[in-house]
């Protein structure tokens, strides 16, 4: 009995994407089914960057039509086409920016910015052309965590071109003032500020800008949420109840402006010691899954309270760029996958063309 294409596509709508939860048919990942006598070929197409899971993915994919009664050879091949997505009403996306993924969180030191950095990052590791904009105004520190210095050109005197860190396009009012130059504006003034360099940055060509917001869900927060186009959300928070707590705030400000969010990071959810291997929840345990399942999202991945994390971002290297394939850095790349994924499963905006694709 030979085989015909609904037993193939029957067999892959047996596999569940571990990303976006959806088999791979459902989520309308297959983009062909070629059949020459026994011998099949199947090329899937996922809508978000997954470049360290497409070898890992077409195994799976090998092994389960290879125990189809009749198979022959199995081909597979895997690629990742990011699309332009939904913003809110009334609001544009960028020309040049196809998603926004605004990083927030309600209070400051849960490692938001580092989380926003180190996102970024494995977004580009996974395939995607990424920015990321500094929008904490009083307290910009990407500059740093990247090794950015000097003023970035303007060739035109009205636009400005984003400086280049890791392979990340980069801007912040870090770059435009000195490092010890405190920004003494008020609420108004911020917001002006920030959609000046939001708009009058020269992107090119970005799959996603990642916006590391300033803490907090004050009335800056607010603006800044319903006057930039964002495709979708990710909080972060530690563990203890007090982050959790102001944590939640900052979700509901985004289902308030009709913003998706995508998932809750957990950052510093234990510390392993370097010298003895004893792990501690310092900050406790669970809360960002507790959170995660009160408000029926996702908990994208919880990291660890290591100072390597640190030292790394300090020093201008990153972790996911000082080492791609550390653990640490394979951590961040799962919670880009799995956010960019949420992501892949939103409406998507039809004003703007398909453009990237990479196979594997």
């Amino acid at each position: 009995m030979s085989l015909n294409e609904a037993q193939v596509r029957a067999a892959l709508a047996g596999l569940s994407d571990p990303h976006t939860g959806l088999d791979l048919v459902a989520q309308g990942s297959v983009r062909g089914v070629g059949l020459d006598g026994a011998d099949i070929a199947v090329e899937l197409l996922l809508g978000y960057p997954a470049r360290g899971w497409h070898q890992a993915l077409a195994g799976i994919v090998r092994e389960r039509l290879a125990a189809l009664p009749g198979a022959g050879k199995v081909t597979v091949s895997v690629g990742s086409r990011v699309q332009a997505h939904r913003v809110q009403k009334d609001l544009t996306p960028l020309p040049q920016v196809r998603n926004i993924i605004a990083v927030a969180s309600g209070k400051g030191g849960v490692g938001k910015s580092t989380t926003a950095v180190n996102l970024a990052l494995a977004l580009q590791a996974e395939g995607a052309t990424v920015g990321v904009l500094d929008a904490d105004i009083y307290g910009p520190s990407i500059p740093k965590m990247l090794g950015l210095s000097g003023k970035p050109d303007s060739p035109d005197g009205k636009s400005i071109e984003p400086k280049r860190g890791h392979g990340l396009q980069a801007m912040s009012i870090g770059l435009l003032i000195g490092e010890d130059t405190p920004m003494i504006w008020r609420g108004p003034m911020v917001t002006q500020a920030l959609q000046q360099l939001l708009g009058d940055t020269r992107w090119d060509g970005l799959d996603y800008l990642v916006i590391d917001l300033p803490p907090g869900t004050g009335d800056i927060q607010l603006t800044l949420a319903q006057r930039i186009p964002v495709s979708g959300a990710v909080i972060v928070t530690t563990p203890q109840d007090i982050a959790t707590l102001d944590a939640r705030k900052a979700l509901q400000m985004f289902n308030k402006v009709e913003v998706p969010v995508l998932g809750i990071v957990e950052n510093m959810a234990v510390h392993v010691c370097s010298n003895c291997g004893h792990a501690e929840h310092v900050f406790g345990a669970g809360g960002g899954e507790a959170m995660a399942a009160q408000y029926g999202v996702p908990l994208l991945g919880s990291l660890p309270l290591d100072i390597r994390i640190r030292e790394q971002a300090d020093g201008g290297t990153p972790t996911v760029a000082a080492d791609p394939e550390a653990p640490l850095a394979l951590a961040y790349r799962d919670i880009a996958r799995r956010a960019a994924a949420r992501l892949s499963l939103q409406a998507r905006n039809k004003s703007l063309p398909n453009i990237v694709i990479s196979n594997t």
